[in-house]
């Protein structure tokens, strides 16, 4: 019944994607949520996560996901916090996801609600996601779990030809979805009206934590 009501409010929000909300009903928010705050995670809020960081509203990720459509698709993630956007975008039908975290502390726990639900296909790693390793190749997909200033060119590059970037962009009116097209005359952006309540993106690796 709490699930049922929990996708039924995220269609009352907006969201209409059939292959999303189908996701978000079958991966249990509440199993990546922090054990304080597990009864909330069948709202549409933010919850909190260790190291400052936040748990992001389900209908901002429902945004994001429905602009990125990944069935069969090589899946870069940018900020894993809580696993819990790593585990939709496999149920979603991604071929391979790899996440990247800035803090420690959030990557080791992650990957252990991954494993313990099922999601080991997923690659979780230490790492700037903002300036992603070589050795993690190019992507048809990225997902940016959080607000830009701008995009950086390192990440842009790392889309292959066709691929598609989706995250949250700052503006005078605040964060705003964007996304980024890899065409064959260069990369092309399209920031929409649409407001996402993410947090600001912090490149760098964490030096602690």
């Amino acid at each position: 019944m709490e699930t049922a009501a929990f996708v039924l409010g995220l269609r009352a929000r907006g969201v209409r994607d059939a292959a999303v909300l189908g996701a978000m009903e079958r991966v249990p928010r509440e199993a990546f949520a922090p054990l304080a705050f597990r009864d909330l995670a069948r709202r549409d809020i933010a919850l909190p996560l260790p190291c400052g960081q936040t748990m992001t509203a389900p209908s901002v990720i429902a945004t994001m996901l429905a602009a990125l459509t990944v069935p069969g698709l090589r899946v870069l993630e940018v900020g894993t916090g809580s696993g819990y956007a790593t585990a939709l975008l496999l149920r979603l039908g991604a071929a391979e996801v790899v996440s990247l975290e800035r803090y420690a502390t959030l990557a080791r726990n992650a990957r252990s609600r991954l494993d313990a639900l099922g999601f080991g296909a997923a690659t979780v790693g230490l790492a700037d996601g903002c300036a992603p390793p070589e050795e993690a190749g190019t992507f048809d997909r990225i997902l940016v779990n959080g607000t830009l200033r701008d995009l950086p060119q390192a990440l842009v590059a790392r889309l292959n030809p066709g691929g598609r970037l989706v995250g949250a962009l700052a503006t005078p009116a605040g964060p705003r979805l964007v996304a980024i097209a890899q065409e064959a005359d260069g990369p092309w952006r399209q920031v929409r009206e649409t407001p996402l309540r993410l947090a600001p993106l912090t490149p760098g690796l964490a030096a602690v934590l």
